[in-house]
């Protein structure tokens, strides 16, 4: 996940349509009453950690995760706040591995809080399970010490741990951990891997009653239900499409976009139906490409193109003049702008087919189906409103 720096200190420089530019070239709200903070702070947020045991047991935990992943950003892609689509950023942590340090109780942050969904993707699929010595307490404690949270009260933040071993294992106390994540108005949800009697046995249960959240159990060995709907085929199409309004700048831009497609590969080898998934993110607010693509660059205002050097520029647009790229830009945002529309359109009909056909063979208790569930409910009490809209 990339960093975003807020700054309270800001240049006087104005441009044309999208107000001021602070130090790091990011747009600043000039509305009254925003105190010159920046767009992206004035946005609400929703927040999510997502905490994974990666001991050797839990093989099908991390294949659900790479399955769901697509399906629960999009379900956090249905909510609004006040009418307004906020920023989902997603953080990603592994704990229980043995392969990690002992010195740091067997946890890695993967990523941190970030809008780069590739980046979560390509960690995802890098995860490897070994050993275990799985810390619950100690894992929640490094993501609250960790991550940058907002201390905005109206933005979403949740944690979701995911395990099977005893919830108050190691050396941080969990209930002491939970209660300060609460204050911090973060939610704690655990998903046990196993038996629902015996997460509660082992804690679970307790876990998320201390962090204010929500308890549930899957079976991580279960065979993931994937639902082909009559609209994956031209989503997926459209998504090649989609691809090709992708315009890399700077030392980032060649190999992000490389990664744009590695990440489509991953998805459709778990199943057609998960690249559809995917594509429909690919289609919504979300997916923000602003550090590597000029489209989304040029749209939320982090940069000016006349201001980048030869050099920075993809080989489309290197010896051409500035109206020129001016233009390319433009055609490109509106080339995505239309297929982003009808990716929209054909994702909700591919939802609501998908709706009919979960009511005729009933809920799966799978790790998407748990953080999904949970965060329409948690959704509702922080004034986030769902919307197929």
């Amino acid at each position: 996940m990339r960093k975003i720096v807020f700054l309270t200190l800001f240049t006087g420089l104005m441009t044309a349509g999208t107000g001021c530019i602070n130090a790091q070239n990011t747009p600043v709200d000039p509305r009254p009453g925003t105190g010159g903070r920046t767009s992206a702070e004035s946005e609400r947020k929703i927040q999510v950690a997502l905490l994974l045991d990666t001991s050797n047991s839990m093989d099908g935990l991390i294949e659900q995760a790479k399955s769901r992943l697509w399906n629960i950003v999009n379900t956090l892609t249905t909510l609004k706040y006040e009418g307004k689509s906020p920023r989902i950023e997603i953080a990603l942590y592994e704990y229980g591995n043995d392969g990690l340090e002992r010195a740091d109780n067997y946890i890695r942050k993967v990523t941190p809080l970030t809008t780069d969904l590739d980046l979560i993707s390509e960690k995802l699929f890098a995860l490897r399970t070994n050993g275990g010595s799985e810390y619950c307490g100690a894992v929640i404690e490094r993501s609250m010490k960790d991550l940058e949270w907002s201390s905005d009260t109206r933005d979403m933040k949740l944690v979701y741990i995911a395990g099977n071993e005893p919830f108050n294992q190691g050396p941080v106390s969990y209930k002491e951990i939970c209660k300060d994540a609460v204050k911090k108005n973060i939610y704690i949800n655990t998903i046990f891997c196993g038996g629902k009697d015996q997460g509660i046995t082992e804690l679970w249960q307790e876990g998320a009653v201390a962090g204010e959240g929500k308890y549930f159990n899957i079976d991580a060995n279960r065979a993931i239900l994937y639902i082909t709907t009559p609209y994956d085929a031209e989503i997926n199409t459209l998504n090649i499409r989609l691809n090709g309004t992708y315009i890399g700048y700077g030392s980032l831009g060649s190999a992000k976009k490389e990664n744009q497609a590695v990440q489509d590969a991953n998805a459709t080898q778990m199943a057609p139906a998960n690249m559809a998934e995917r594509a429909v993110t690919k289609g919504s607010s979300a997916y923000r490409n602003d550090e590597w693509d000029l489209v989304d660059a040029e749209k939320t205002g982090r940069l000016n193109i006349e201001e980048l050097k030869e050099e920075e520029l993809p080989a489309e647009l290197k010896g051409k003049s500035k109206e020129e790229r001016k233009t390319y830009i433009e055609g490109k945002s509106k080339e995505r702008e239309e297929i982003q529309e009808k990716i929209s359109d054909l994702g909700r009909k591919r939802q609501a087919y998908i709706d009919d056909e979960m009511k005729k063979q009933g809920n799966t208790d799978d790790l998407g189906a748990a953080i999904t569930n949970s965060v329409l409910e948690l959704a509702g009490k922080k004034g986030y409103k769902a919307s197929n809209s």
